[in-house]
């Protein structure tokens, strides 16, 4: 998993309450357990036409936003099943912070153990950063994790809270197998001792 520090991107607005995982990525999609290759189908049914071609008026088609980084959202988002396709196509698109009033909890934590930092702020804090994300290609935000601050385009400084176990493990890009992996030696030497006096075993 890449390590998250500081990220300067482009912010897109998406005022919408309730965003759920199939709105996310519909269920058409979930056959892969692949990680790579859903961002072309994030928000299918919000970004397409039924006949494929692209909806000009949702915000990721328009060319301001087309290389989108960080996304400011309403609130409950990530609602609906626990389908962690929903991270996976968010980060496949290039996304990679999320900031809405709240979140709904296995969406949450799906974020974090695929490298996407998910904030949650009171309603008139995304109400200002989201007014500042509708300015387009000048909608550059810096989210900084260490200093737990996001700089607006305007220079304004918004400070976040984080769980530390989560930060440090978005600071050093750890993920459920990287976190086994820093304790290896501590495994492999109680194997060894578990095999001296359980041979049995």
């Amino acid at each position: 998993m890449d390590k998250f520090t500081t990220l300067t991107g482009i912010a897109a607005p998406l005022p919408l309450i309730n965003i759920d995982t199939d709105m996310i990525i519909p269920k058409q999609f979930l056959k892969t357990i692949q990680r790579s290759g859903l961002g072309k189908n994030l928000f299918d049914e919000m970004r397409f036409n039924e006949d494929g071609s692209e909806n000009p008026d949702f915000v990721l088609n328009q060319p301001a936003y087309r290389e989108t980084e960080i996304l400011v959202a309403g609130d409950n988002f990530g609602c609906g099943s626990s389908r962690e396709h929903a991270p996976w196509a968010i980060k496949d698109f290039g996304i990679k912070c999320v900031i809405a009033p709240s979140f709904a909890d296995i969406f949450y934590n799906n974020c974090f153990k695929n490298g996407i930092l998910p904030i949650a702020l009171p309603q008139d804090v995304v109400d200002m950063l989201m007014k500042d994300a509708e300015k387009g290609a000048n909608a550059r935000m810096t989210v900084d994790l260490e200093s737990q601050t996001i700089t607006t385009s305007d220079g304004e400084v918004v400070t976040f809270e984080v769980d530390s176990f989560r930060k440090h493990c978005l600071l050093e890009g750890l993920d459920d197998i990287g976190l086994s992996l820093e304790k290896a030696a501590s495994i492999d030497a109680f194997e060894t001792q578990a095999t001296t006096s359980r041979p049995w075993v």
